[in-house]
């Protein structure tokens, strides 16, 4: 296999990942996700290991479709990542809210209030 067949099969194993990833994110499959971003790091750096040369003009212009269509998938997912971070800062805030509540009451535990009244 010649490096250029080599590196454009990277760039093709990149764009199957980076959907899969995307896949994976618009299911919610979190744990997956970051399973695979290790995968995708590694092919990355792959790619950087073995670049395809600017005068193959056919492989350098499949690369550069490639190349678009990833980091269209990335920016996707960087949105529905966005999301999910709101969705867990959100979360963590009602249960701070919700430990504050218990503790409050807490508190108060065997205690039985009553009104003041005016004697």
């Amino acid at each position: 296999m010649t490096n250029v067949t080599h590196a454009l099969k990277d760039w093709q194993s990149i764009l199957a990942l980076s959907k899969t990833m995307l896949e994976l994110a618009h299911h919610g499959n979190w744990d997956e996700l970051i399973a695979q971003e290790v995968k995708y790091l590694q092919l990355v750096e792959d790619i950087g290991k073995n670049p395809i040369l600017l005068n193959e003009k056919v492989q350098s212009d499949h690369a550069r479709l490639i190349l678009e269509q990833v980091l269209f998938n990335e920016e996707s997912l960087k949105i529905l990542l966005n999301a999910r971070m709101d969705e867990l800062r959100q979360l963590i805030s009602n249960t701070g809210n919700q430990r504050s509540v218990t503790t409050a009451y807490g508190k108060l535990a065997g205690n039985v209030l009553f009104p003041k009244f005016p004697q």
